[in-house]
């Protein structure tokens, strides 16, 4: 049995909550099958109290698994589904893009002129 991820509460797990930090979204649904890198198990007191950064959007899926498994062809769940895949998938780092090339500098522009000292 899986414990909650809050420091300090010991009660079983009944929710797993997903971050998407790409899309400012937070997914709250069912206890995930396995325990999962970078998701949180809740218990249900932490599940309902769970908010998140102001301007985030929060996908809530039922947390009663029976209902899950009757549901898996809802949009709201497959949608769900598609942003906990995306938010837990270890992205590749990305190569930076390479400069563009400096034009080749003109003759003479590197030269300036200075007043004489004398």
């Amino acid at each position: 049995m899986r414990r909650c991820s809050r420091a300090a509460c010991g009660l079983p797990a009944v929710a797993t909550l997903t971050y998407v930090y790409a899309d400012s979204t937070a997914v709250l649904g069912p206890l995930s099958d396995s325990a999962v890198p970078g998701a949180f198990d809740l218990c249900s007191t932490h599940a309902a109290r769970m908010s998140v950064p102001s301007g985030w959007e929060v996908i809530r899926l039922p947390l009663d698994r029976r209902k899950r498994d009757i549901d898996t062809n809802d949009d709201l769940v497959a949608l769900a589904n598609a942003v906990r895949e995306i938010g837990l998938r270890h992205d590749d780092p990305q190569p930076e893009p390479e400069p563009e090339p400096m034009p080749p500098p003109r003759p003479g522009r590197h030269l300036r002129l200075l007043p004489s000292i004398d």
